[in-house]
């Protein structure tokens, strides 16, 4: 059974319209809050260097963002604290993906930055000042099953902005101290709600970048990283080859690709080509036409359960393979204590090692790993 927490709840503040929202709303309930920002990244520290844009905006976790989580705490009357959490996030998160890239996977740094900071150091600083629950501004639902004697992650009522892929890495413990208060909201009544507050970021836009790589240019960011570093970017030049093992051309390393990508191969086809493998080995990459793309295979590692405590047969689940992308049907068939095999109904394209899979029973998380 849970235990009943106290009344104080430690809000988790972006700066963004929903995690506002979120403290406008406990606050009218009448709940003891604390807003928490934690500071991740330094917006200006590779600006301009390396190619990389001088201009920060529409990125979550900026100093502006900030500002506005300040500003928020102040019109609400509640206590603020930001949170330097920088040196763990480059340790957990930025150097995690920059050697996941240079190794030819396509790594996720949101669920990264879910799984190993941001919940683990919410509830740690929550405690510490007193409040024993955190609430966010994401979209999902979650709730104790007493028959299972487990912590259940759903999607939330607004499915355009399902957020559970992001969140399959949640323990047990941290659902147990998380509250989701939007799961059972549409986005137009939450930014309607921060109006309704009086709340300046009702109509802020939402954040589409990732908060340390302006523009979503991966290589350029890895080149400037490494350079910060005083790190030459590795020599990975090699083949582009086909599926029968023929060089049609060569490329420049193969941090600059991701499976299933088209544009920058730097060669031409009378058929559209795609990437289909990275062999970070040879160096080779392995390219071929859509229906290439197509695989009924998925193996899983880095593996967590939230419906069950683990998985001891074979389930039919519907799975995430990306965050847009729609759920598939297939068999779910435990390999060893590690790792998971899946077989899809129907072939699923460009099922990308590094990325995440995230296992689902109709709305609930039945679990996730990270792609092989």
């Amino acid at each position: 059974m849970p235990t009943e927490p106290n009344n104080t709840i430690a809000v988790a503040m972006s700066g963004g319209v929903d995690s506002s929202a979120v403290a406008a709303l406990l606050r009218a309930q009448g709940h003891e809050l604390v807003g928490l920002t934690l500071q991740l990244w330094n917006q200006r520290r590779l600006a301009g260097h390396e190619g990389m844009p001088e201009a920060v905006q529409g990125r979550c976790c900026s100093i502006d963002d900030v500002y506005d989580a300040r500003h928020v705490a102040e019109q609400l009357d509640i206590p603020y604290y930001v949170v330097n959490q920088q040196e763990r996030f480059e340790a957990d998160v930025v150097k995690p993906f920059v050697s996941e890239y240079l190794a030819g996977r396509t790594p996720i740094p949101c669920t990264l930055c879910n799984n190993h900071l941001k919940f683990d150091q919410l509830l740690t600083t929550a405690r510490q000042i007193g409040a024993d629950r955190i609430a966010t501004g994401h979209y999902a639902r979650n709730r104790f099953d007493e028959t299972r004697q487990r912590w259940i992650l759903s999607r939330p009522e607004d499915k355009s902005k399902d957020q559970t892929y992001f969140l399959f890495g949640l323990t047990q413990e941290q659902l147990s101290r998380t509250i989701f208060p939007l799961g059972e909201m549409q986005k137009p009544a939450v930014r309607q709600m921060a109006a309704d507050a009086g709340l300046a970021v009702a109509q802020k836009s939402d954040s589409q970048e990732i908060c340390f790589i302006p523009g979503g240019d991966y290589n350029t960011f890895l080149k400037a990283y490494l350079d910060e570093q005083g790190e030459d970017l590795p020599n990975t030049a090699g083949e582009l080859v086909t599926t029968t093992g023929e060089v049609i051309g060569h490329h420049e390393g193969i941090q600059s690709f991701t499976v299933g990508q088209r544009k920058g191969l730097g060669i031409t086809s009378p058929n559209p080509l795609y990437v289909l493998a990275i062999h970070p080995d040879s160096h080779q990459v392995t390219v071929g036409s859509d229906e290439d793309l197509q695989s009924r295979d998925l193996f899983a590692n880095r593996l967590n359960w939230i419906s069950i405590p683990e998985l001891t047969e074979p389930i039919r689940v519907s799975i995430k393979i990306r965050h847009r992308h729609t759920p598939a049907m297939a068999t779910l068939t435990r390999v060893d204590a590690e790792t998971v095999h899946a077989f899809f109904d129907e072939p699923q394209r460009a099922i990308t090692p590094g990325q995440s899979a995230v296992f689902y029973q109709e709305d609930e998380v039945v679990g996730g790993g990270w792609i092989t």
